[in-house]
């Protein structure tokens, strides 16, 4: 682990056949053909397959009248003759059936593939301040359920409208078969038309409803799965139960609305064909009583109208999944239009052979961009190649702010960060990250081994180089006690190790990577302070030829430290030794006696 050799590890994962159209004035389905037409091939050929089986199905009425005049009231024709062309048509309605779910569904399965990679991109792609304000329920509501919401209904929209055109065809089959009794059959389709627009315009504010207040749950639920501990800590149970219940009721208030309006209209979209069917029996009954119609044509007409049902019944759940689906979709695209606030330059380079100069040059910043107190003002700060320093302060001063505008998590609003005489916003942001190694205070482990989690950033390192880490950090002697040593794997978030054994995981993933520049965020805060001296021994080592930047509270952490820079009211007031901040700045002796005095209270 001496020399510094970042590395990159490229995404293995196929991506999504395309994207969603960014042209906001476009409606939520033509911004979603691009994604469709992707798949355009696989989805056309069910839907042929779809209609083909349709026109075999249409055909079958027509035998049934034929068979009836030409077999039972003529005897002109074998029955036989009929029965079996009947047979060949059911097998071949089969078979195209069968084909044509099988590549619909796969097309289905492509699409939400597709969808939920381009969300999931998008918000790898997203800035720090996105997630400063955004709920993390809400996102997951807008890549599950609104996402299968969608579709659903791309993929099956088109189906039923095939399907829908079974009306055509019927109506095509019943005109060779009496012109006047088509058009009787036909009268109530303009009701269901404009039924069914009424019922698409009064279902869409309650599908928006029901989507945004479905993720409302989603965000209280994932709030206290990850909070667990905070809420048995203040026996909040019931509080946090109420609140899920009263967001389970308004929810439930959207349902029993929505369900309202189906029940308004759904009926009527469904059964106003049937009143066709009296239509006919009627005036088709007068044309065989006065034998202008045989009989075998009104029980085709029947036939046809029975069919006819089945389009009409899916033609409300269409409407239905519409106004879901656009409701969801607007909610998608709300992610989807953000923009990242921190992005690579057109001309951005990458950061090689990094020596380790950092420069902060009049930096002012604030986290929201319209706030009038800033968190950094005039902002100076230089740390030479190899060079450790100890940035101390009150807490709330900007500590860690400095941490995250090195790593560029944000944008200064004046002045620059530099790294090498390189303005960090000139860098690719990968290969700026690959140069700095950041240890937090609050350590994040994934639900894997432990393995996987010192591996994280170079999945592909050795056993050795794993180990090495960890004996760096510390870490090697509580993970070979562990049950299954570096293949134990840690709860959600490594809860099921203690605060001190999730930050030397962490402090050995970020060494791992061995990185010219590293970052120590208050890292040694939950670890006690025998644990602390062997790690800072080890750390000692490591931070040789290193730029270091360590935020610290304890005067141990600061005994690392070459320099000691004091942080007060949004700049530098200190600079200097330890001895000489000691002798000369009266603030830094008040605030490592106050720090002292937090480690030993009870």
């Amino acid at each position: 682990m001496t020399a510094h050799a970042p590395l990159t590890i490229e995404a293995r994962s196929e991506a999504p056949a395309a994207t969603i159209d960014p042209d906001r004035s476009l409606s939520w389905i033509r911004r979603a053909l691009p994604v469709m037409r992707a798949h355009q091939k696989v989805f056309g050929t069910s839907l042929v397959l779809s209609f083909l089986g349709l026109v075999v199905a249409v055909q079958i009425p027509n035998l049934l009248n034929k068979a009836i005049t030409n077999s039972l009231q003529h005897h002109s024709v074998a029955l036989s003759s009929y029965v079996w062309w009947t047979v060949g048509l059911g097998i071949a309605g089969l078979v195209l059936g069968y084909v044509a779910r099988m590549l619909l569904y796969r097309t289905a399965y492509d699409i939400e593939y597709d969808l939920r990679n381009i969300i999931y991109e998008h918000l790898t792609r997203m800035s720090f301040s996105f997630y400063d304000r955004v709920q993390s329920g809400q996102l997951i509501s807008r890549a599950n359920s609104d996402i299968r919401s969608v579709q659903m209904y791309m993929t099956f929209a088109p189906l039923i409208l095939v399907q829908c055109s079974m009306a055509v065809i019927a109506f095509i089959f019943m005109l060779t078969i009496n012109v006047p009794l088509a058009f009787v059959a036909m009268l109530t389709m303009p009701f269901v038309y404009f039924a069914g627009v009424r019922m698409r315009q009064s279902m869409f504010p309650v599908s928006w409803i029901i989507q945004a207040r479905l993720a409302e749950v989603a965000t209280i639920v994932d709030e206290n799965v990850n909070g667990v501990r905070v809420v048995k800590s203040f026996a909040a149970e019931e509080q946090q139960l109420r609140s899920l219940a009263d967001a389970a009721e308004r929810v439930q208030w959207g349902y029993i609305k929505d369900a309202d309006l189906r029940a308004r209209f759904t009926p009527l979209v469904q059964n106003l064909p049937q009143v066709g069917l009296v239509l006919v029996l009627l005036f088709g009954g007068y044309m065989i009583v006065h034998g202008h119609l045989g009989i075998g044509a009104i029980v085709a007409f029947n036939a046809y109208l029975l069919m006819l049902q089945a389009p009409f019944m899916m033609l409300g759940m269409l409407i239905m999944m519409g106004q879901r689906a656009a409701a969801s979709a607007e909610r998608i695209y709300e992610i989807l239009d953000e923009t990242p606030t921190v992005v690579d330059a057109d001309d951005a380079i990458s950061l090689t052979d990094c020596r380790g100069d950092v420069r902060f040059s009049h930096v002012d910043f604030a986290y929201q961009e319209d706030a009038e107190t800033l968190v950094l003002a005039d902002f100076n700060l230089h740390l030479a190649p190899g060079e450790t320093v100890a940035l101390v302060g009150r807490t709330g001063s900007g500590k860690s702010t400095v941490a995250r505008l090195l790593t560029r998590f944000y944008d200064v609003r004046h002045g620059s960060v530099e790294i090498d005489g390189h303005d960090v916003r000139s860098l690719r942001q990968d290969s700026l990250r690959d140069n700095i190694g950041v240890v937090l205070d609050e350590p994040f482990l994934f639900s894997v081994s432990v393995r996987d989690n010192i591996a994280y950033g170079k999945p592909g390192a050795s056993r050795a180089d794993i180990e090495a880490a960890a004996r760096a950090a510390g870490a090697y002697e509580f993970i070979e006690k562990l049950p299954q040593g570096y293949d134990t794997v840690v709860g959600e978030r490594g809860y099921t190790l203690s605060g001190g054994q999730r930050q030397r995981i962490a402090i050995a993933r970020t060494l791992l990577l061995n990185p010219p520049i590293l970052v120590l965020d208050d890292a040694t805060s939950a670890i006690d302070v025998q644990v602390e001296q062997m790690i800072h021994a080890s750390l000692k080592k490591q931070m040789e030829g290193r730029t270091t930047l360590i935020v610290a509270h304890r005067l141990s952490t600061i005994s690392l430290a070459d320099r000691v820079v004091l942080l007060d009211n949004q700049r530098i007031v200190g600079d200097g030794t330890h001895a000489e901040l000691l002798a000369t700045t009266p603030l830094y002796a008040e605030i490592l006696a106050q720090a002292e005095a937090l480690e030993v209270a009870p």
